[in-house]
């Protein structure tokens, strides 16, 4: 048994190496179904670890689940140094002409080796938690990668709502949505598990990045006149971008209704009814909390300081609460 696990053991790590040196090569991984793979690797590393337990299940039963056992032990200190070696090339291969399209294929590699631990493995087995979580890092650590460029440009792009005081808003939506589908369209290499992972993430920071403009304090209006014409250009901007979202794949239908709330409030006048929607929009949203709706309610001008507190008593500051799916204004700082 131990010269069986050390030589697929010395497989592996010799698999590894053949896989970083493909990376350092700079080519462009091949395509399967329109998606960037780099197969191989996990293809290899599996059937290794699946003969190996054969050739000691044809000696006896026992053999072979004792060596199931050990070779479950390898996998996830295999992965590790697969992430290890994947961190490497992120840090120091940037300027690689096929940088994106091997970050690509690596996120893609890690579908493999998810499926064959779902599929295989038990949940009682605290390998499988260990393989599971080393795939997420690897596949959200290139996904960091994927949409830095991305987000640094929306964050420029969105300044411009509060600095021309949302009077251009539909022009700076139009720009927005333009600027993300340009990156949308080299993410559809990605499997479509990752495509969804990766549009939900665009999508959540959408709508956070929009959200927070609304908090910056930076526009005040007095009138019920000025509060309904920017309600309406918030249900508008929020209108166009679930479509653009939704048409693009996205999944995260939780997200939806946050800018149709908070246009909402804007536009009522009548006390009660503003702490109705608050109180609606902290059910479906727990993790708000006193200082985004006070920060919020700034827009409100025509609140006097006693109203704004009788709002925001409506919103019970637990810590417990936990967002629906991901989380939103918890990630939403206000200064």
């Amino acid at each position: 048994l131990p010269s069986l696990k050390a030589t697929i053991k010395n497989s592996l790590s010799k698999c590894l190496d053949k896989e970083i040196q493909r990376w350092k090569e700079d080519k462009e991984p091949e395509k399967l179904n329109g998606h960037f793979q780099s197969e191989l690797l996990a293809i290899f590393v599996i059937q290794s670890v699946y003969s190996g337990q054969k050739r000691a299940e044809d000696i006896s039963v026992a053999v072979g689940q004792e060596l199931s056992r050990r070779l479950w032990k390898e996998l996830p200190a295999f992965l590790k140094s697969y992430r290890d070696a994947f961190e490497d090339f992120k840090e120091r291969s940037k300027k690689h002409t096929h940088y994106q399209p091997i970050l690509i294929a690596n996120i893609n590699n890690c579908w493999n080796f998810r499926e064959y631990a779902e599929k295989n493995m038990s949940e009682k087995d605290e390998n499988k938690a260990s393989i599971l979580s080393t795939l997420s890092d690897i596949e959200n650590s290139g996904f960091d990668v994927l949409l830095q460029q991305l987000f640094a440009k929306l964050k420029t792009i969105y300044k411009k709502f509060t600095e021309h005081k949302w009077d251009s808003s539909n022009e700076i939506m139009n720009e927005i949505i333009k600027t993300t589908s340009k990156y949308i369209s080299d993410f559809r290499t990605l499997k479509d598990p990752f495509y969804h992972a990766i549009i939900e993430k665009i999508h959540t920071r959408l709508v956070k990045d929009y959200i927070m403009r609304l908090l910056k304090r930076k526009v005040s209006l007095k009138t019920p006149a000025q509060q309904q014409n920017l309600a309406q250009l918030i249900s508008k901007n929020a209108a166009d971008l679930e479509a653009f979202c939704t048409s693009n794949g996205s999944q995260a239908t939780w997200l939806n209704s946050a800018l149709p709330k908070l246009a909402e409030i804007i536009r009522l006048q009548d006390l009660g009814a503003i702490k109705m929607e608050v109180a609606t929009l902290a059910t479906t949203y727990p993790d708000i909390r006193k200082r985004h709706l006070e920060a919020f309610l700034y827009i409100k001008g025509n609140l006097s300081r006693s109203e704004v507190k009788s709002i925001l008593g409506y919103l019970a500051d637990s810590t417990a609460s936990t967002a629906p799916g991901a989380p939103l204004f918890s990630n939403i700082n206000v200064s």
